[in-house]
């Protein structure tokens, strides 16, 4: 009887599933291990250079010839003085984010319309033209030539010299040579304006492109389908359903203007001429920078952070559509 049940024991023992405890591998783990890298750069490149900015705002730092004034705790004065009226009457901190917003309008109006047409037009299920990457690359093209070629380039055509001038006096429409750059404000920033429209379209447009892309074609169909027009379509579906990728390319737009530098800084040898009417916020931090003025440098750049987070809240807040 006893090897009876002992048969029978085993046999029920083998019957029943066998619990196997596995230990798991912790993805989590290893995630955390591979940003760490990222996390050093960010802190050691990025957020401690930021807090020293912030402090520095704060202090009177200066350097003059091989003296070093600071660092001293100035409390707000650097603000003070970054906000009073200049020698010539103008607070340079206003006038800059004036002229910098000015050109960067110029600029990203065309651009957003032309970008948005031309996106419109080349993912087009009725039309389906060919070819379309090719245009893509053409009009991403401009995009890769670095700023500064551009900058020497329009002022090699638009300088007193130049063939723009030479061709106006030959097709008599100037007596003698037009200063586009040094003497009217509205000519240098209309250059500076188009420079930054011929830079930056194409990426825009390839960006809209993939927005429209990426809506249902269905929707167009039904809607053809039910007689509405064409621009009926892209009111009622393309421009609502692109809202998203407008916000965020009108919001990293707006952004990249406020840090306009590289253009009107070499199309005007670093002067903002005429009549400081093309100085831009960042170029009179590195004005201040050139001085070695590190307090006033540092207020510049926590106006300039305190700007740019404002306008694109602000931006980010009227486009966002009232159902999120």
């Amino acid at each position: 009887m006893d090897n009876i049940k002992s048969i029978r024991k085993v046999e029920s023992n083998d019957t029943e599933p066998k619990k196997r405890i596995q230990k798991g591998v912790s993805y989590a783990k290893w995630g955390y291990i591979f940003i760490i890298p990222f996390f050093l750069v960010y802190l050691a490149f990025t957020l401690y250079p930021q807090i020293k900015t912030f402090i520095f705002s704060f202090q009177k730092y200066f350097e003059s010839g091989l003296n070093v004034f600071g660092p001293k705790w100035n409390n707000f004065g650097n603000y003070v003085a970054l906000f009073t009226k200049a020698e010539n009457g103008v607070v340079m901190i206003v006038k800059a984010f004036t002229n910098t917003m000015i050109m960067w309008l110029m600029g990203a109006v065309f651009q957003f319309l032309i970008s948005l047409v031309l996106a419109v037009f080349f993912t087009s299920s009725r039309l389906r033209l060919k070819a379309t990457g090719f245009f893509k690359a053409v009009f991403y093209m401009p995009n890769l030539i670095m700023a500064s070629a551009f900058a020497f380039l329009f002022y090699a055509l638009f300088n007193t010299v130049g063939p723009v001038n030479q061709l106006a006096q030959m097709m008599g429409w100037a007596d003698k040579p037009i200063d586009f750059i040094t003497t009217y404000p509205w000519s240098t920033r209309t250059l500076v304006a188009t420079m930054n429209f011929i830079l930056w379209f194409g990426n825009t447009t390839i960006l809209l492109m993939a927005g429209i892309m990426g809506i249902d074609e269905s929707l167009f169909e039904s809607a053809r389908m039910d007689g509405a027009s064409s621009n009926r379509v892209f009111f009622d579906i393309t421009l609502p359903l692109l809202k998203p990728i407008l916000v965020y390319v009108l919001i990293t737009s707006l952004i990249g203007g406020l840090q306009m530098y590289d253009v009107p800084y070499l199309l005007t040898n670093g002067k903002g001429q005429p009549n400081f009417s093309t100085m831009t916020i960042v170029m009179l931090l590195n004005k201040y920078l050139s001085a070695n003025n590190y307090g006033m440098a540092g207020a510049v750049a926590v106006v300039l952070f305190i700007i740019t987070g404002g306008l694109s809240f602000l931006v980010f807040r009227m486009i966002r559509r009232k159902d999120d």
